[in-house]
């Protein structure tokens, strides 16, 4: 019989791994590909993380893009470059997080 706290760490252990795993383990198609989509109309982008943070039926995403096409530009007209270039696949989801910036000189 295993003791509580013995069971706690246990699960602790193995809550850890799954979402180490998770951390680790390849995209889903719907990250990719979004993904795909902003490497191609952001082709200078610098860092780019898409994230299903629905976990994993594709109904919300988090979108972190670094570019230099967003210099110049409002954070407001950033986010609409990125719904543009997701709109088809906007129309699929739920909701859509968008953090852009532009890369430190």
């Amino acid at each position: 019989m295993l003791s509580i706290s013995r069971f706690l760490h246990k699960n602790q252990a193995v809550l850890v791994s799954r979402q180490l795993q998770r951390t680790l383990s390849s995209q889903t198609d719907g990250e990719t590909r979004i993904a795909h989509i902003l490497k191609e109309k952001f082709p200078s982008a610098t860092s780019l993380k898409v994230v299903d943070i629905s976990g994993g039926c594709g109904a919300m995403y988090e979108v972190h893009i670094e570019s230099n096409e967003f210099k110049g530009k409002r954070t407001v007209q950033q986010h609409q470059l990125v719904n543009q270039a997701l709109k088809e696949e906007i129309q699929g989801m739920h909701g859509l997080r968008i953090f852009t910036d532009i890369p430190r000189e």
